[in-house]
């Protein structure tokens, strides 16, 4: 078994904590989904990320309302870059599977497809 990395993004309309967190929910969910056999006992650990311009609420949150009690969680703001996307919510997941890397899926909505157009599915 090995420890992959799964990476996700979407954005948000405003620096508000529903906003943050409903879009954090949808891509973690999207994850899930892209990922049939993920499982929550499965993750190592999940990194978040924010940018600067969004900072009403820990993006972890989301993950601790759909039921990730035991998953070690971390977040961060990301790196503010000249002309980098903004209002956008970033997700590491680390999983123990024994998929290759080339079977991950990784998901990227929104304008957040603009991050890694060769990952997002077609």
């Amino acid at each position: 078994m090995a420890l992959r990395g799964i990476r996700g993004a979407i954005t948000v309309q405003r620096n508000h904590a529903d906003s943050i967190l409903e879009a954090t929910r949808e891509v973690l969910l999207a994850m899930v989904n892209a990922n049939p056999t993920l499982r929550v006992d499965d993750l190592a650990s999940a990194f978040f990320t924010l940018t600067p311009d969004l900072d009403a609420v820990h993006p972890a949150k989301a993950a601790r309302q759909l039921g990730w009690k035991e998953v070690p969680l971390m977040c961060a703001t990301e790196i503010a870059v000249p002309d980098g996307l903004p209002m956008c919510v970033r997700v590491l997941l680390h999983w123990n599977t024994d998929l290759s890397a080339e079977q991950i899926h990784h998901c990227y909505l929104g304008t957040a497809v603009a991050l890694r157009p060769d990952w997002v599915e077609k």
